[in-house]
């Protein structure tokens, strides 16, 4: 007699590969473990916990107020276009027209439209990694196959993260259509050299790849400068360069769920048109305090930034001292990424460093299949949480 198969395993047979390719989240699995515990620190997501700041919060009350309610043009309202414009061409000493800029349900669909231009069914997209877990997620489910490219962890005090361009090079096959770049990176802190960036950019002119650039930390560098270097400061007009933006980081709006496309405006209405089957636009009254977040935003991102580099200082002197424990300090971003000799197991260990040290942490295998050794931990909080989580997991990583 067959066996008769249950309606969850018919229902899952009847769906689409790129559905079923969708990866479960590592960084949701501890997430789910530790949740609820008290007294517990989490430094497992990638936000901060600082609210919105109210001069956002009251320009979206204001225009609710006002009626704002209605449809929206899927680009974005003129006025929000025209304050990414602003914002844009002030950071990066060049005009960049609001025509360049499409607004998003966040980074992650600015990622998802950006990846739906580029890419189709066994297109390749070369990721450097340790890598940001969205980046292979969003390429699966639109078919394509991300492919790994390994940077490489130079040894010593001033060790840093490299990207191998050699090594970039040699993954690239006939399939091969777009390279994402996220500077300064989640999870490592690398941050790309304009060398770095140079040499990518001439590899993807070379074979006619387009370059997908993740330059959401870029304001959270540690050495002084203004920002990190960017592929604005070396493309052309006719380079294939996309970037993804978020309002999430800088100007603490993870929940708000809004971001920007940077794309060449020959693409406007094609992005117009996966915006409209996708999200259909954004809000008005969100792109209202997403504007005010540009416009009056300079002193909340800098007092942001001043908070993660004292947080890196705290996590890296509390845990440098650890003889099992290997990092390169963090150029920009907030995150620490760092591993514990011996481990071979991260979903394990972040899940013991949940039960010993009632801390919440990311698993390494989230962002790299190497990355058994590896957890990551978000720096952008407050120095006493930073400082009590550091005195913790030092106690409980100590062997």
């Amino acid at each position: 007699m067959s066996k008769i198969p249950s309606p969850s395993t018919e229902f899952l047979d009847s769906l689409s590969p790129e559905a079923l390719a969708a990866p479960v989240s590592g960084i949701i699995e501890v997430f789910k473990y530790g949740w609820g515990r008290p007294g517990l620190i989490p430094l497992w997501a990638g936000e901060g916990d600082m609210s919105t700041p109210s001069f956002i919060s009251d320009a979206t009350t204001r225009s609710l107020a006002a009626g704002e309610t209605f449809y929206t043009p899927n680009l974005g309202i003129p006025d929000f276009r025209a304050s990414v414009s602003r914002y844009m061409s002030a950071l990066y000493d060049q005009e960049l027209g609001p025509e360049r800029f499409l607004c998003t349900i966040g980074g992650m669909h600015a990622l998802q439209i950006a990846m739906r231009m580029a890419l189709t069914t066994g297109d390749e997209i070369l990721v450097p990694s340790p890598a940001w877990p969205n980046f292979v997620g969003c390429a699966k489910v639109v078919g394509a196959v991300p492919v790994m490219v390994p940077m490489a962890l130079t040894d010593g005090p001033n060790g840093r993260w490299l990207l191998d361009t050699d090594r970039l090079a040699s993954a690239i096959t006939p399939k091969t259509k777009a390279i994402v770049i996220n500077s300064p990176s989640n999870p490592t802190g690398w941050t790309a050299t304009e060398a770095e960036l140079s040499a990518t950019l001439a590899l993807a002119r070379k074979h006619g790849l387009w370059i997908i650039a993740d330059e959401i930390y870029g304001k959270f560098v540690f050495d002084g400068s203004k920002r990190a270097p960017s592929f604005h400061d070396i493309m052309d007009e006719n380079d294939r360069v996309m970037f993804v933006q978020t309002f999430s980081k800088n100007w603490a709006m993870t929940g708000w769920r809004i971001g920007w496309l940077e794309c060449p405006p020959a693409l406007a209405q094609t992005a117009e048109n996966l915006i409209q089957y996708s999200s259909s636009g954004v809000a008005t009254f969100l792109q209202r305090g997403a504007i005010a977040a540009l416009d009056h935003g300079d002193s909340f991102v800098a007092h942001q930034i001043a908070r993660a580099k004292q947080g890196r200082e705290i996590v890296c002197d509390g845990l440098a001292h650890l003889g099992n424990i290997q990092f390169a300090k963090p150029e920009g971003a907030f995150y620490l990424y760092f591993s514990v000799a011996g481990e071979t197991d991260s979903l394990a260990l972040a899940k013991r460093m949940i039960d010993e040290a009632n801390v919440g942490l990311a698993p390494g295998f989230a962002f790299d299949t190497n990355g058994g050794s590896y957890l990551r931990l978000c720096f952008a909080r407050k120095a006493d949480d930073l400082t009590e989580a550091t005195r913790r997991l030092a106690k409980a990583l100590i062997r």
